[in-house]
C-alpha cells in the first residue's frame, strides 16, 4: 500500500525500485496490478486512503528480505506483505481465475448406493 497523496511519478519510482531489487537478486518479475485508491479499514498515520498495488514475482528469501528492508524505510510505502503463491499458479491471470488445467481434480464425496427396498410386515 502506497500513500494515496503521492504523485504518480513517485509511486512509479517505488514500484520500479522493487522490480529492480527482485531482478538484481536473480528473481523473476511476473507482473503487477494496480488496484487503485481504496479506503482503509483503519487509519494509518492519520490517513484514511491508500493506493493498493499487487506485485507478482519469484525470488530467493535473501532478495525478499532486502525488498522488505527497503520498503520499510521508503517514505510513501505505508504497508507491505509478502505471501507465497499456491503451487501451480504462475501468473496473475492464473491467480485470479483458475483454469481447467490448474484446477485440482475433484473426487466425489460419496457415491449413491443402489436403493434396496425391503418390505416388513407387522
Amino acid at each position: 500500500m502506497l500513500d494515496a497523496e503521492l504523485a504518480d511519478e513517485r509511486q512509479n519510482e517505488i514500484l520500479t525500485r522493487a522490480r529492480e531489487l527482485v531482478e538484481r537478486g536473480g528473481g523473476t518479475w511476473v507482473g503487477q496490478e494496480s488496484w487503485g485508491r481504496r479506503k482503509l479499514a483503519y487509519e494509518i498515520d492519520k490517513k484514511t486512503k491508500a493506493h493498493y498495488h499487487l506485485l507478482h514475482f519469484d525470488c530467493e528469501p535473501e532478495t525478499l528480505d532486502e525488498l522488505t528492508r527497503v520498503l520499510k524505510i521508503t517514505d510513501g510505502a505505508m504497508r507491505h506483505m509478502a505471501v507465497r503463491r499456491p503451487v501451480g499458479r504462475t501468473s496473475p491471470a492464473a491467480a485470479a481465475a483458475p483454469s481447467a488445467d490448474t484446477a485440482p481434480e475433484l473426487e466425489p464425496v460419496g457415491t449413491p448406493e443402489t436403493e434396496t427396498t425391503t418390505e416388513s410386515t407387522s
